[in-house]
């Protein structure tokens, strides 16, 4: 079934549901308070007429076998009010008026008169008659404290039904024009609908959202598209990695500002809007083209479709795959120590020599099991403890002194908050390693790295022994590409998307230059904010 066939079916049968509830419902309120209020009406009218002198003294005549008139008094003000009868009863029920002439003096039909003439009660019910079944009300008539008759007035069930059809006609006409105008609305909506989405069904229009994501990321150039508010409408895989290196997701990006990520690219577009044009910018050192194409419509400019590359000639491409091979070289002489320790243990085992092989393996596992013992101690978090471990490991390697405040102590969290928590911590020490293994020369190379959520807030802080941050780029070390690492080793993304990751949580990032000639970096997290991304 078509959506907007089961949309009208949801709608008409939901429809008709509440109106055929509602309507029952207003019949039956209205039935109860319309027989409620002939009782109420019923009941005063037969006190008022039991309160009137003539009524009592014609009762009291009729008791003591005297001549009394009463008819012509009771039919007269029958006439004036709607009561269909009004019978007025000696104490033995016997009638002394009626509708009917005929039927005076003949005994009350109905037992539901006995408790007015015993107990002197006043009340309604329904009941049959001479006359049919009727609302009947009772009150007695007293003389000098005693019951000697009742009266009883009377609303025939066939009048009563008639003036009810009435007011059902006129409500049942109501509903039929609410109902009318729920179908009408109905039309009209299905109309909407398959203006709007073109006779498409909804499983149609999300896969074709699906396959443009599809599309859009698996095109290896960067795609970035934006509104005419200059926020971002959607991005493709390859500038999320480009811009954060695809540690946020896509949502992180759609619905905020270009210029959030970068201002460069965002005063490029708005350069030249409405037309094509083409451009270079920078992103801190990195440089990239791009290509704007606006989205025009017949009602106007409804944004811009930006294709980013990076501009690199050939000496920066051999540049990197320089890099890429110094980095091989380093790990297969990493890998060689290794060999060549395994091969000096295999051989004192192989000699007998027990004692030196332990001695060897317990030199070599000593220092581990410090820095262990304090991150199983302190912190909770498998990610961040697996990460500190691994990042000791890196400075034992290349010489850098590795300290763990005592002090530290961080709990679990959630997968998602996990990962983002070692992307910030990770690029932080690999900056304070670096930054202490540079200036080894100046000063003993050594990082300190303290992690507290004891309070309110996460606290990260990470100081590092390295020659600290060059003037001429502190008030953009945040920003993507700036780097204050050499030109051989220079990505400057590593800050940027710390920077990106505490914007994300709403925190803060700071750093200075110590007294003890140190750099120190601290990021304040507020943990209310953190749980809102669980």
């Amino acid at each position: 079934m078509k959506l907007k066939s089961y949309l009208a079916l949801i709608t008409v049968a939901t429809t008709s549901a509440i109106v055929i509830v509602v309507t029952t419902a207003i019949f039956f309120l209205l039935q109860n308070s319309y027989q409620e209020g002939i009782e109420a009406r019923g009941l005063e009218l037969a006190r008022v007429i039991a309160h009137d002198p003539q009524v009592i003294h014609a009762v009291d005549a009729k008791n003591r076998q005297q001549n009394y008139d009463l008819q012509n008094y009771m039919e007269d003000i029958r006439a004036r009010t709607d009561a269909s009868f009004i019978v007025v009863v000696d104490k033995n029920a016997m009638r002394l008026t009626h509708t009917n002439p005929d039927r005076i003096g003949k005994h009350f039909i109905g037992d539901d008169i006995y408790p007015v003439l015993k107990r002197g009660d006043e009340y309604s019910n329904v009941a049959s008659g001479s006359l049919g079944e009727a609302i009947r009300n009772f009150s007695p008539v007293f003389l000098d404290g005693k019951v000697i008759g009742a009266i009883c007035i009377g609303y025939l069930s066939e009048k009563t039904s008639d003036i009810l059809l009435q007011q059902y006609g006129h409500i049942g006409m109501l509903t039929g024009i609410v109902y009318l105008l729920g179908i009408g609305t109905t039309i009209s909506l299905m109309f909407k609908m398959k203006r709007t989405f073109l006779d498409y069904e909804p499983e149609f229009i999300v896969n074709k959202f699906r396959e443009h994501e599809m599309v859009l990321d698996s095109i290896r150039d960067a795609i970035i598209a934006v509104d005419s508010h200059m926020n971002i409408a959607t991005i493709n895989n390859s500038a999320i990695k480009m811009l954060s290196m695809g540690i946020l997701d896509r949502y992180d990006y759609v619905n905020h500002p270009l210029s959030r990520y970068s201002t460069p690219l965002s005063h490029l577009v708005l350069a030249n809007q409405g037309i094509f044009h083409q451009g270079e910018f920078n992103i801190g050192k990195l440089k990239y083209k791009a290509n704007v194409y606006p989205i025009n419509t017949p009602k106007g400019l409804l944004g811009h479709a930006i294709v980013l590359f990076p501009d690199l000639d050939h000496s920066e491409l051999e540049h990197e795959v320089t890099y890429l091979k110094n980095y091989a070289e380093l790990l297969r002489s990493k890998t060689h120590e290794y060999s060549n320790k395994l091969n000096v243990l295999s051989g004192m085992l192989q000699i007998g020599k027990y004692d030196e092989a332990v001695d060897f393996i317990q030199q070599e596992t000593d220092r581990y099991q410090s820095i262990i013992h304090n991150i199983v101690l302190s912190v909770a978090d498998s990610a961040v403890a697996g990460l500190l471990l691994a990042k000791f490991n890196k400075a034992s390697e290349i010489g850098v002194k590795y300290t763990i405040d005592v002090d530290t102590n961080l709990s679990s969290y959630e997968k998602n908050i996990s990962e983002k928590l070692v992307t910030m911590i990770g690029n932080l020490i690999d900056n304070a390693l670096l930054a202490a293994w540079q200036n080894r020369d100046e000063a003993e190379p050594e990082i300190h790295v303290y992690l507290s959520d004891r309070s309110n807030h996460i606290i990260l802080e990470i100081q590092d022994s390295g020659a600290g941050v060059p003037e001429n780029i502190a008030e953009h070390i945040l920003e993507f590409g700036v780097s204050s690492k050499n030109n051989d080793e220079q990505s400057g993304i590593g800050l940027y998307l710390v920077k990106q990751l505490v914007n994300y949580f709403h925190g803060s990032i700071d750093w200075e230059r110590t007294e003890q000639h140190t750099t120190l970096f601290s990021i304040y997290l507020d943990k209310n904010e953190i749980a809102n991304y669980d």
